[in-house]
């Protein structure tokens, strides 16, 4: 009688071999799942990260940018307000009828008399050209007083030169005739000086060949 044959296939290995087998095929199994999934999740991350540095590096450049904007809107806006500022103190255009205007408005408001206005030639400096007007007041001191400092609160620039004070006429007339309105009233006086306010010099006498400098 014929021995019997073994059984062949997955059946006939033994025991210990099946472990292996099954231990290799889980190994496989779970090296691809790596491959495949852990993987690109891992890359994924790293991506993700990597986009995220990016977005903060962006945003810290964006907020930094803000910053200095507001930074140069803050100075420019303030540069605005001293550029004003400037042309009212020293404007372009000579603007002599309203400056003649200022003059005679605080001469009433004073309770001056103007006894002459007589505008003057331009005389041009190297930053900036001059306007004088030569001026005689009459009035009490006080009021050549009060004259002379609403002149100074004037938003342009305004020098009052060559100031010289003397005893009205229309005074020493009346003492002289011993009239009663010269004796006992208040001091008056005529006073002559140059009020002088200024201009920024045209491009033109800026750039004239024979301009200062």
């Amino acid at each position: 009688m014929a021995p019997p044959k073994k059984a062949a296939g997955f059946d006939g290995i033994p025991t210990a071999g099946k472990v292996f087998i099954l231990m290799v095929v889980v190994g496989v199994v779970a090296g691809i799942y790596y491959l495949a999934l852990h993987s690109g999740l891992s890359d994924s991350l790293q991506s993700a990260q990597n986009r995220h540095r990016d977005l903060e590096t962006q945003y810290g450049e964006a907020e930094r940018r803000q910053q200095e904007f507001l930074r140069v809107s803050q100075e420019l806006a303030a540069r605005e307000g001293i550029d004003r500022r400037n042309k009212e103190i020293l404007p372009e255009d000579a603007e002599m009828a309203a400056f003649l205007d200022d003059l005679n408005r605080i001469a009433e408001l004073s309770n001056l008399e103007l006894q002459v206005v007589e505008p003057r030639p331009e005389e041009a400096e190297e930053l900036y050209t001059r306007l004088p007007v030569d001026l005689t007041v009459r009035g009490a001191f006080h009021e050549v007083a009060k004259f002379t400092h609403a002149t100074s609160q004037l938003r342009r620039a305004v020098n009052l030169e060559d100031i010289h004070l003397k005893e009205s006429q229309r005074q020493v007339e009346a003492v002289q005739a011993n009239r009663e309105d010269g004796a006992g009233a208040v001091p008056e006086l005529d006073v002559t000086f140059t009020a002088t306010t200024f201009r920024r010099p045209s491009a033109e006498t800026a750039n004239a060949p024979g301009a200062a400098r």
